[in-house]
């Protein structure tokens, strides 16, 4: 009995050595990095540029991985089931805290099978319209929502995402309940605006700042307390006296609960460079997105962000009653 446990406390031991010489060793192997969603949108462009800029620094490929589908859901699952050696990584949205309201059982908790590991962009939001959406600035703006509630088309990119979540929001904040129009994506939602086919949209920049400098749409406000600098000219909601109408979309880098603190500090200082990467925050800026502070790319301030999601966003969608099918 005495020699059994000898045996047994020896391979812990040993498995304890090799886990520990292990995340010295990291990374010594191409790394992945799940984006919950499809190729070709917002989410996946910044998740390939944050994946090639700390791959420079961890001296390893990191390979980014589309797994999409519910919300997000079927990508997220698949990093938490992953080992927790660093290896497998995901990078997310606000869907990661929504999730947790709309779906009734979740393969997953956001908070307790994930590590943080830091935010990496902020996104503001802008409303935008057709180029015939008859008011002529914010105030007409809010005056005609407020009058024609119903008649009034709201299209946005699916329920949870973040159009989504934005035009519940002003719904909110104004008082009023719009024509939803839901689509699968901001693509065809915006193709539709630009068309005439819908009235309004409240997206992330990355998306309609394009449109609106090109003259295919027009922007009446930003959905915070600050004007956009990419559109100067455009207020924001707040000037036309309406408040509880901020909202940021923003992305952060996890990894599988368990993952060792030593590789976690390497993955996020390999973030931090790269958000401080002058390349990366240039790239971002002709998307109308922003590299957070480095104070930000920081496991505690992912925790705190994703919790304040969890709260606000969350409550938001209870409140709605929005649930997935």
């Amino acid at each position: 009995m005495k020699l059994r446990f000898v045996r047994s406390a020896l391979a812990l031991l040993l498995a304890a050595t090799a886990f520990q010489v292990s995340a010295q060793d990291f990374p010594n192997r191409a790394i992945t990095m799940v984006m919950p969603y499809a190729a070709g949108g917002p989410g996946d462009t910044i998740t390939r540029l944050f994946a090639g800029a700390m791959q420079k620094h961890l001296g390893q490929q990191i390979v980014v991985d589309n797994t999409a589908g519910a919300s997000g859901s079927i990508g997220t699952a698949k990093v938490a089931r992953a080992k927790a050696d660093g290896y497998t990584l995901l990078m997310i949205h606000v869907s990661h805290a929504t999730n947790l309201a709309m779906y009734k059982s979740l393969p997953y908790h956001p908070v307790d099978d994930f590590e943080p590991i830091g935010r990496a962009t902020s996104g503001p939001m802008v409303i935008v319209a057709r180029n015939e959406f008859p008011a002529k600035n914010l105030n007409e703006f809010v005056a005609y929502v407020k009058a024609n509630g119903p008649k009034v088309s709201l299209a946005h990119a699916g329920v949870g995402s973040a159009s989504h979540l934005c035009g519940l929001m002003m719904m909110n904040a104004l008082g009023i309940k719009l024509n939803e129009i839901p689509y699968k994506g901001t693509g065809p939602a915006l193709t539709d605006l630009m068309g005439g086919q819908v009235d309004i949209l409240c997206d992330q920049t990355s998306g309609t700042v394009p449109s609106v400098k090109g003259g295919k749409i027009k922007a009446y406000a930003s959905a915070g307390k600050v004007r956009l600098p990419q559109l100067p000219e455009v207020p924001a909601i707040t000037d036309a006296g309406v408040e509880g109408f901020d909202i940021n979309i923003s992305f952060g880098l996890y990894a599988p609960k368990g993952t060792p603190k030593p590789v976690l500090d390497q993955l996020n200082s390999a973030l931090q460079k790269s958000v401080a990467d002058p390349e990366v925050r240039q790239r971002l800026e002709v998307m109308g997105i922003s590299a957070v502070s480095l104070d930000q790319a920081r496991p505690e301030a992912l925790r705190q962000h994703l919790k304040n999601e969890i709260d606000t966003l969350g409550s938001l969608l209870v409140k709605a009653g929005v649930k997935a099918n």
